[in-house]
């Protein structure tokens, strides 16, 4: 698929947590990343908002959610919470397979640090339909790898 021109950006809300993401759709797309943000990390990271757009341009929708809420991150033990992190990962899954601009889309993940790990668990769910994950960094939580306990089948290289 040939770059597509500048791809607009906007907000949308997940409910019934209220998780707000941003949603680039370009025309033509096939696939979705949706975006598990690292420890800290949300929506507004420059980092994953770099990466986020030349996906757009290439042809890939990508949503980019904060996992947690306003109130949650206050509680630093949230951002290590691997299961609640995946299973918010799952509520932006099904959000996006029940949104009339994505639902068609296959939906593939991206993930670093704690978001990498909340993303092999939200995958590994037997409804998740995952097609890829991308790791930036090691998929860790705060007592170390997740990778082993959410897919026994990936050898994880050091």
């Amino acid at each position: 698929m040939p770059p597509t021109a500048m791809t607009e950006v906007e907000e949308v809300r997940i409910e019934p947590d209220g998780l707000v993401g941003l949603l680039g759709v370009p025309h033509g797309a096939q696939g979705i990343v949706i975006f598990a943000h690292g420890s800290g990390s949300g929506r507004l990271s420059p980092r994953n908002n770099h990466v986020a757009a030349p996906l757009r341009q290439a042809g890939l929708a990508t949503l980019l959610v904060d996992l947690l809420t306003s109130i949650e991150e206050r509680d630093r033990r949230n951002v290590f919470d691997i299961d609640l992190l995946a299973s918010r990962l799952a509520l932006a899954t099904h959000w996006a397979a029940a949104e009339a601009r994505t639902r068609k889309l296959v939906p593939l993940y991206f993930g670093a640090s704690t978001g990498a790990a909340a993303a092999l668990v939200a995958a590994s769910r037997p409804d998740a339909g995952i097609a890829a994950i991308v790791s930036r960094g090691p998929a860790r939580s705060g007592d170390g790898s997740v990778a082993g306990r959410a897919c026994p089948d990936i050898a994880s290289g050091r």
